[in-house]
């Protein structure tokens, strides 16, 4: 059952044999096993793809819920030995893996020895519950209103940043429109493959939504910030990523009324995980590490 629940998380035969340290052979006679027994199939297999049959996809559930029961179990038991062990899997994106988990990583392997923290960097908004994470970093509002959220961070700004030598060469925007006329590092983003629109506050206050372009496009935030400090056109980024470079004239703020308020980013988790030691132990080493 729990290489069922492997393949089910992964969609993948050799993904959940990497997972489990099987060879692929036993992960397919474990499969074949459990659907002799129940006398269906679980997965619809081709040469591509592994999915769940409706059969599948209600074994599936069962297991991660039952299995979920017996970790917290035997997590409870541990505990009650004044010990925090195990694994404790989680999800986000890559510039808060960097910037924000690190130090509390970092501060968990201190405090807790025996606890494994495996933090997978993945920009697209997942499913944690399906995957097999505990919980995931994303901002605020892309949070599903099912799920319990605790604030990592406080809010942010996004903001405009250029080198003093880019904008000597091709001058400081004076407004938004001007934008146009500029060389923008754009980003793509992974999940959908679309171009992201940069995202400003009006005059009026309102949300506004700018398509840009230049000669430089990325998926990550610092290589634009990079790109920026070497002078090649204006990046859009947290704010608290060009803090110091603002600071030291090695980038100058564009158009900072415009900047956009973002709510933070939060740890965000089901309901079942709610008194998992493990992610109270994580927040208790986030209270007390410097963060944003």
């Amino acid at each position: 059952m729990p290489v069922v629940l492997a393949v089910a998380r992964h969609r993948s035969f050799s993904s959940a044999a990497a997972e489990l340290g099987l060879g692929a052979s036993a992960v397919s006679h474990a499969v074949r096993a459990v659907e002799e027994f129940l006398g269906e199939p679980i997965f619809v297999r081709t040469t591509r793809s592994v999915a769940l049959t409706a059969s599948g996809e209600l074994l599936a559930a069962r297991l991660a819920q039952a299995f979920g029961d017996i970790d917290a179990a035997v997590e409870n038991i541990v505990v009650a030995r004044g010990e925090i062990s195990g694994l404790l899997r989680l999800n986000a994106p890559h510039l808060v893996a960097s910037q924000v988990l690190r130090p509390i990583v970092v501060e968990m392997s201190r405090r807790h020895p025996r606890l494994s923290v495996e933090l997978i960097s993945d920009n697209a908004l997942v499913d944690v519950v399906g995957q097999g994470f505990d919980g995931g970093v994303r901002l605020g509002e892309m949070i599903a209103a099912d799920m319990i959220a605790q604030r990592l961070t406080p809010p942010f700004r996004m903001v405009m940043a250029a080198a003093p030598s880019y904008l000597s060469k091709r001058g400081t925007p004076a407004m938004l429109a001007d934008l146009k006329g500029h060389n923008c590092i754009g980003y793509r983003l992974l999940g959908s493959g679309a171009i992201y629109e940069w995202e400003f506050v009006d005059a009026n206050g309102n949300d506004i939504a700018v398509a840009v372009a230049g000669t430089a496009r990325v998926s990550e935030t610092m290589l634009a910030r990079e790109f920026a400090l070497d002078g090649l056109g204006i990046a859009y980024l947290a704010d608290f990523l060009v803090r110091a470079d603002l600071a030291a004239g090695r980038l100058v703020q564009i158009l900072p009324e415009t900047a956009l308020m973002e709510p933070g980013f939060f740890l965000y988790y089901p309901q079942r995980s709610a008194r998992a030691s493990k992610l109270r132990a994580f927040l208790d080493a986030a209270r007390t590490t410097a963060l944003i």
